[in-house]
């Protein structure tokens, strides 16, 4: 039987918190290394000296870095290295490596889940499939491999 090569078959099991913090713990390592690189790079533009989260622009610069990172990821690889290293992919609802437009959600929609006090994640212990809020908005999963 033949099987269409644009439409990949969804499969994999859910990913669980506990695998979620894992590949978290990962990515946050690379994110940070990634922040202190930009910051190095904007040091001559005349970002030098300024503080996260008191300066504006230079607050939504290192947000667009974290975002490039994550999404660049999603989209070109279908993981990040923390997802590699927990053999988690990622998938929209056909299967296939998320947009753009669905990173931008999930990227968004994860900040807002974590600084709720992580209710967004937790939303995962009570969600069949194991969702949290983020991938229900952005319509995308983690699957293990």
């Amino acid at each position: 039987m033949f099987t269409n090569p644009k439409k990949p078959e969804r499969s994999g099991s859910p990913c669980g918190l506990l695998r979620r913090i894992g590949i978290m713990i990962y990515d946050g390592l690379v994110v940070i290394s990634l922040l202190m690189l930009a910051t190095l790079l904007a040091m001559p533009a005349g970002l030098g000296g300024r503080i996260a989260m008191k300066d504006p622009v230079y607050t939504a610069y290192l947000f667009a870095v974290w975002f490039l990172y994550l999404a660049w990821c999603w989209h070109k690889g279908g993981m990040t290295v923390g997802m590699r290293a927990w053999r988690v992919r990622i998938e929209d609802r056909d299967g296939h490596k998320p947009g753009w437009g669905a990173s931008a959600i999930r990227f968004l929609v994860s900040l807002v889940s974590l600084g709720i006090a992580g209710l967004g994640f937790f939303w995962s212990l009570f969600d069949q499939d194991k969702r949290t809020w983020h991938d229900i908005l952005s319509e995308t999963r983690l699957v293990r491999y």
